[in-house]
């Protein structure tokens, strides 16, 4: 199945040209080495719920098969990625972002500080990661092994059920 990739990296810092966006470079990195996937749009956007909210909403109407946001998942004034997500979903994933929360705090306590939501829109996944590019890294390590079977069943090519 040909895989269609959006990446959203969500930082007021990083879109005014003050910080240097890492962790958006970075997923795109993972998924172009270890996946065969097709990482075909990439965006930063201010920490502004209308700003994240419209680009989901555009991508998603492009029927994208993933897209994974980084950055605003926080307990930060401006963190606003969850919010924006939850207007956007149908459907809640919890389990995704339950699971990252889960193994993440095998790796540090700031794990349970994390409020990333996990959603689809028709046949998109929409999963909210953290910013720091670290974070990613081993939320990608935890998300990689199955992301292939979430995104079958999502585009009705596999409607085999594994057990869990």
């Amino acid at each position: 199945m040909a895989v269609n990739v959006a990446v959203l990296t969500v930082s007021d810092r990083s879109k005014d040209g003050i910080y240097e966006d890492k962790s958006g470079p970075f997923l795109v990195d993972i998924i172009r080495r270890k996946t065969e996937w097709n990482v075909s749009d990439v965006a930063i956007v201010k920490d502004e719920i209308e700003d994240i909210k419209a680009i989901l909403v555009n991508w998603c109407a492009e029927a994208f098969n993933l897209i994974l946001t980084t950055g605003g998942t926080g307990f930060g004034l401006r963190d606003r990625t969850p919010e924006a997500t939850r207007m956007v979903i149908e459907k809640d994933a919890p389990g995704i972002s339950e699971t990252l929360r889960s193994e993440s705090l095998k790796i540090t306590p700031y794990a349970m500080l994390s409020r990333g939501v996990s959603g689809i829109v028709g046949t998109t996944l929409i999963i909210n990661l953290p910013g720091n590019p670290k974070a990613v890294g081993e939320s990608m390590e935890i998300l990689l092994p199955v992301l292939p079977h979430a995104l079958e069943l999502l585009a009705g090519t596999n409607n085999a059920h594994h057990d869990v």
